[in-house]
């Protein structure tokens, strides 16, 4: 499996956040500590703020913080919330009627199985089990 890069920085993200759960974070903070233009990052912040994952201040004092504790935040539903939209192979998505192989193809089962068990064991983690030591702030 492979995560977009769009998921890629919301978990990292999110472990920074819940390195110090009881602060916000600033766009242009974390931007600057993951070395990501503010308008990516803001997309990224917009979607796990829909997720119900991070509440989100305008204006002075405000910025980004966990939206509950990181403890309840599990992993594998972090993934489905950024990765939404994005299929394991072309066959999952919209365009699945393109495949020479559909009606006899057995591997496209095998995948669904696979892409389950990977989110099944993501949910056995949470955020609190990945998040950055405290004293630690990304390098870039």
């Amino acid at each position: 499996m492979r995560l977009t890069a769009f998921t890629d920085f919301g978990l990292r993200m999110l472990m920074r956040m819940a390195s110090a759960p009881e602060r916000a974070f600033s766009t242009t903070e974390l931007a600057t500590e993951f070395d990501l233009s503010r308008h990516h990052l803001a997309k990224i912040m917009q979607r796990l703020s829909q997720a119900g994952l991070i509440d989100t201040r305008r204006g002075s004092g405000g910025g980004a913080m966990l939206a509950r504790s990181p403890e309840l935040i599990r992993l594998g539903d972090v993934v489905r919330h950024l990765e939404t939209g994005q299929t394991l192979v072309a066959c999952f998505g919209t365009e699945a009627g393109s495949c020479s192989l559909d009606g006899c193809c057995r591997l496209k089962m095998r995948l669904r199985f696979a892409e389950r068990a990977f989110l099944t064991d993501l949910d056995r983690s949470t955020l609190a089990d990945i998040a950055l030591p405290r004293t630690a702030a990304p390098t870039r």
